[in-house]
């Protein structure tokens, strides 16, 4: 009786240790895969220099971080200044979203800035996205401002040729003027027009013109007569003269 009490106290002591062996081993397993299978979730940093705010949230995560970095850096270098010359009541609190089913260059809405993963991937140096967009913030027409999409597309690439810190290195620059060209054409073609009016004796209209979408003041048939004795049409008669400006093409 005794030997068979031991025995059996020997077995089942060596059944629980074998037990406990196999508990730790599948515990470390599932702590080592843990990791690995937890849900990625979005990469979201909230950022302060100053006055000045970016939310930046990546939803590719494998999207380059150097990008991320560039333009996280071009928003602290260029915003600031864009809301000290244009709008000083312009949001101080800016969100950027790097997404991969967005299908466009970017797009901005209020306060937010939707950028291409497709785009920024294989335009790596194309940081001045962030200067037109974030004009756009700046701007803050609203509803009914009464300015029309070709100027408000114009002078948000205005802003990106006058305050870009990129265009060089992205192949960006403001283009040739061409009779087949028209005012209403918008983005690089309108903001040459606009940079040519600020050179040719009507320094300031930029601003005027901004100001004007905001105060909702603005009017195709008044405002251009109003700041420069002309009519639009008239203007870009004298333009397509003699299309001249320094340091541009």
């Amino acid at each position: 009786m005794n030997f068979l009490r031991m025995k059996n106290t020997t077995i089942f002591r060596g059944t629980i240790l074998v037990s406990l062996i196999l508990f730790l081993g599948f515990s470390m397993a599932c702590i080592a895969q843990k990791p690995s299978e937890a849900p990625t979730t979005d990469k979201v940093q909230t950022i302060k220099k100053g006055k000045f705010t970016l939310v930046f949230e990546c939803k590719a995560p494998l999207f380059s971080q150097e990008i991320n970095q560039k333009l996280i850096d071009t928003y602290f270098k260029v915003y600031p200044e864009l809301v000290k010359q244009y709008n000083k009541k312009a949001p101080k609190i800016v969100t950027f979203v790097i997404d991969p089913d967005y299908d466009g260059v970017a797009g901005t809405s209020n306060d937010k800035v939707v950028f291409s993963v497709k785009y920024m991937t294989a335009h790596p140096n194309d940081i001045d996205v962030v200067t037109h967009e974030t004009m756009h913030i700046a701007q803050a027409y609203g509803d009914e401002s009464g300015i029309p999409g070709w100027l408000t597309e114009g002078i948000a690439d205005y802003a990106r040729y006058a305050f870009g810190v990129g265009n060089e290195k992205a192949g960006w620059s403001l283009p040739k003027f061409s009779t087949s060209q028209n005012y209403q054409n918008s983005y690089r073609i309108t903001a040459r027009f606009l940079a040519w009016l600020e050179y040719s004796g009507h320094k300031g209209i930029v601003k005027k013109l901004d100001q004007a979408g905001r105060d909702k003041t603005y009017d195709d048939g008044e405002i251009w007569k109003k700041l420069t004795g002309k009519t639009i049409d008239e203007l870009w008669l004298a333009y397509s003269q003699n299309p001249t400006i320094p340091n541009v093409n």
